[in-house]
């Protein structure tokens, strides 16, 4: 249960007609968007889960949704000056991270294979789904209406923000933003165009560009800094200009530009080379690919200098720099590098540490926090819901059902009992309240079979179990029976604890790093299942070769990804005195130090280890207690 809801619902933007967005397109849902806009943000309990260097600077990491942050942002007074969000497109695709088993330093075997396959990438990787962009309009533009509305209400009366789309949505969002941040304060609809491959297309042209909405409070303009793009050499404006460069008498470089009236005027090409040129609203920047030095192998990762140009364009040193879809953490990692203060959340584990260790490898400051919102119980909330069907003894597709049902389970008593699980990547269905009760009983129970008897209701959060009973009790428009159920039951039992076997010395020498924690032996549940998964799919799928079967060896050190030394605390936040990343080629990235060193199968303090964190290379997290 939320400790509170803190009101969101903004003033009405004086000039700006109101366009009832919602009720006049006539959205489903919209009674739900009105009570949640009403009740106002959920606040939960907030658990700090570490500190990184000494964040005299107050930057935060959240792992939670961009309601849920914005609600303890605005409980706390904190406002932003900055906001750019790159939320889901509603485009219909899903979104994988791909694992990599690491080499074992225990077995030199394994060592020798792993050289031998190492571009062989389906032997030593598999893809785990992290979330899936898949709306209809009518939900994606409410979520998207009330995390717009949880945004204003945390940013200060001279913040912009920038919000990130394609052409899947962009023209909706663009009246949508139009109501709430005021169609005067429309700044610019930035097209960041980059290249791609050549495609022979019979309908369309190629797509390669995304569109940035850009809206800000401030009327007087004072929030923005204009932007010069500086150029390296006069070869290089001369590319980008693309034109022919003319010589002067004396012997003076210039091109032609537009003055405007069909007029043309000399543009010398040494004033230009060190007075810059005003950025435009069409930028022109490659996406990163794999070999890129900043790629994170993240799928939806954005090139840092396309921050770049948006932090210093709206904001200056020290002001706050937010993204609540924080992704692979680029925003956070700019803002920090130009001397901004910065908050960021995302719902997903795997982008939470994405974002921990870049942020932590560049140097930043920062606290991590978890919104204790229910959503946390798994990993993300498409792993979740995949995982909830699996869960549910006897849950079963039934295509004849409404797709407001996610199956039926069938026992003798009852027969077929359709089975109603909300919708994690809607924020607004994770609550159980009158409102829903009132849905499920008028709307989706009544297209029931006329047989039914009994449907099961599960939940993540509920107002009040005793108050939606009593509500279900005196609603007699039904006989249908209805059973509530706490998801949260299902999901504490799912995850079960890696196991490691680990000795602790201290050396004898007079080194810095007197002692040595050793991994003696490793094993993951769930890294173990996500692999069985994937070797019986490949060996059913691949007909054509002799499929060879992934496999982890006895010590199991090739399914760790992260190790962390607590030498200050042996409970509470956590304190990383001593790290080891091992990336996916298996090279050691010591406290964010790249090297081209090979795990060892160890980690070393100076100061003597309290506690052990290891990452599993599908992301889970366990600690050690060391005596």
């Amino acid at each position: 249960m939320p400790i509170k809801y803190v009101p969101f619902v903004p003033e009405p933007i004086e000039g700006q007609a109101v366009l009832n967005f919602n009720r006049v397109l006539k959205y489903k849902g919209v009674d739900d968007t009105s009570m949640t806009l009403q009740r106002g943000m959920p606040l939960y309990e907030v658990e700090k889960l570490e500190s990184v260097g000494d964040n005299t600077e107050n930057n935060m990491v959240f792992r939670g949704e961009c309601i849920t942050t914005c609600a303890y942002l605005k409980e706390h007074n904190i406002q932003v000056d900055l906001v750019y969000i790159d939320p889901p497109f509603a485009s219909g695709a899903d979104y994988a991270k791909k694992i990599y088993l690491r080499r074992n330093p225990k077995v030199a075997e394994a060592i020798a294979q792993a050289e031998q396959e190492i571009d062989s990438e389906e032997l030593r990787a598999f893809e785990e789904k992290m979330y899936g962009d898949v709306w209809n309009k009518e939900k994606y533009l409410n979520w998207m209406y009330e995390n717009l509305l949880a945004i204003k209400s945390i940013m200060s009366e001279t913040a912009s923000i920038y919000v990130h789309l394609d052409w899947h949505i962009v023209h909706y969002m663009k009246v949508l933003m139009d109501e709430i941040f005021g169609e005067d304060n429309f700044r610019n609809d930035i097209i960041w165009h980059y290249s791609g491959w050549n495609k022979k297309l019979k309908v369309s042209f190629e797509k390669r560009h995304d569109t940035i909405l850009y809206y800000c409070q401030d009327d007087e303009g004072t929030s923005f800094n204009s932007f010069f793009e500086q150029w390296e050499s006069e070869e290089e404006y001369i590319k980008k200009r693309k034109q022919k460069p003319l010589t002067d008498e004396n012997g003076r470089r210039y091109v032609l530009s537009d003055a405007g009236n069909g007029k043309r005027v000399k543009r010398y090409l040494d004033e230009a080379i060190k007075d810059g040129v005003v950025v435009d609203d069409v930028w022109d920047i490659d996406k990163i690919n794999n070999s890129a030095k900043e790629s994170l192998d993240y799928s939806t990762q954005k090139p840092e200098v396309l921050l770049e140009r948006i932090i210093k364009a709206s904001s200056n040193e020290n002001m706050v720099v937010a993204d609540f879809f924080g992704g692979s953490g680029v925003t956070a990692a700019v803002a920090s590098k130009l001397n901004r203060r910065f908050i960021t959340c995302d719902i997903g584990l795997n982008s939470i540490q994405t974002m921990r260790d870049r942020l932590s490898a560049d140097g930043a400051s920062f606290d991590v926090y978890e919104i204790k919102d229910g959503v946390q119980l798994y990993r993300n909330p498409v792993q979740t819901m995949d995982k909830i069907k699996s869960l549910i003894p006897g849950l079963k597709n039934e295509d004849a059902l409404d797709s407001f049902w996610e199956g039926t389970i069938t026992d003798t008593k009852n027969g077929t009992i359709p089975v109603y699980i909300p919708n994690l990547m809607d924020s607004t269905s994770k609550l159980l309240d009158k409102v829903t009760m009132q849905r499920i009983i008028h709307e989706a129970i009544p297209d029931l079979p006329p047989n039914t008897k009994k449907v099961i209701v599960y939940y993540v959060d509920i107002t009040s179990e005793e108050e939606i009973k009593q509500f279900i009790d005196e609603d007699d428009s039904t006989i249908v029976e209805i059973e509530l159920r706490d998801l949260k039951t299902i999901l504490d039992d799912v995850v079960i604890e890696d196991y490691a076997e680990f000795s602790v010395a201290e050396t004898s020498d007079d080194l810095i790093n007197k002692y040595v924690v050793t991994i003696n032996r490793f094993m993951s549940d769930r890294v173990t299942a996500k692999i069985l998964e994937y070797n019986n799919k490949c060996s059913l799928n691949d007909k054509k070769k002799t499929f060879k079967p992934i496999q982890i060896s006895n010590e199991g050190l090739e399914m760790i990804e992260y190790l962390s030394l607590d030498c200050e605390s042996n409970e509470g936040e956590w304190h990383s005195s001593s790290e080891i990343k091992i990336d996916k080629n298996s090279f050691v990235i010591l406290n964010g130090e790249k090297t081209k060193s090979f795990w060892d199968g160890s980690i070393k303090s100076e100061k003597k280890p309290l506690r052990l964190k290891i990452r599993n290379i599908c992301g889970d997290e366990t600690v050690w207690s060391i005596e």
